[in-house]
């Protein structure tokens, strides 16, 4: 069995790429918000948000303007924090959404997304707080469940973590962005058997999507299967899309690969 330590060894961002909620997509906001289901990265692994208004540069600007007209108001702020954040610009949606929850102390569709982009912004321990805040033991809400998770996994919490997506399993059974993330919490303490259990769940499910595929593939790969790896990689896709993902399989393999002989 491969060690996943070296995966991470030789690529320092895997572990947070991996967990960054892996369904973290989908705090529940007013502002436009897509379920995201966690990736390991590679050409097809993250399918940016678009901005709620807009395309590209022009939209986050529209949005931009109508914050700054309007500061405490929660839409705009929400509307603007998501775009940021869809565009990349995490460190900007964090303050805009840490002023806005300032103006509005309370407000838990701020509190969801403002918690979800500390915890992507690497911000574990106060992502976790907030996203505290943002729901309730009475009333709560999967989706936060199951990025606290993450945020617990990225600290090094794994049971804890756990525990975080058996509650959001309890509402949404077989969920496969919680599964996902379960999979590969279970794979970062190098239980790779139970992870791929629980990956080939999420990825039996209709609509989990081409990520949980590549998280899968990835740790049927790490046992040493790496021709069931490549075909599960290439399953319903484009040719040319099939290829881009074997290659990042291969990569990410032969990383592992060489890391483990040079740590031998």
């Amino acid at each position: 069995m491969r060690d996943l330590s070296a995966v991470a060894a030789a690529c320092p961002s895997l572990a947070a790429i991996a967990l960054f909620a892996l369904a973290l997509g989908g705090c529940q906001t007013t502002a436009r918000s897509t379920d995201v289901t966690g990736s390991l990265g590679g050409p097809l692994a993250a399918r940016a948000e678009l901005p709620p208004a807009g395309q590209g540069r022009v939209g986050v600007d529209a949005l931009g303007e109508r914050y700054r007209a309007s500061p405490k108001n929660v839409e705009a702020a929400l509307a603007y924090g998501q775009a940021l954040r869809a565009n990349g610009q995490t460190a900007q949606a964090v303050a805009v959404l840490q002023a806005a929850n300032l103006a509005n102390p309370g407000t838990k569709p701020l509190l969801a997304l403002y918690g979800r982009v500390l915890v992507e912004s690497g911000d574990f321990k106060q992502g976790f707080e907030t996203l505290s805040l943002a729901h309730s033991p009475a009333n709560p809400d999967w989706r936060i469940l199951s990025v606290q998770g993450t945020a617990l996994d990225q600290m090094g919490n794994h049971a804890e973590a756990r525990r975080y997506y058996a509650s959001a399993l309890k509402i949404v059974p077989d969920e496969p962005s919680v599964l996902s993330n379960l999979g590969l919490s279970y794979m970062l303490t190098r239980d790779l058997p139970r992870a791929e259990e629980v990956l080939r769940r999420a990825y039996s499910n209709p609509s989990a999507d081409s990520r949980v595929r590549q998280n899968l593939a990835l740790v049927v790969g790490l046992q040493g299967r790496f021709g069931e790896a490549e075909t599960i990689v290439r399953a319903d896709l484009p040719p040319e899309e099939a290829a881009a993902n074997v290659a990042y399989l291969k990569q990410m393999l032969s990383r592992d690969g060489s890391s483990s002989a040079r740590s031998s």
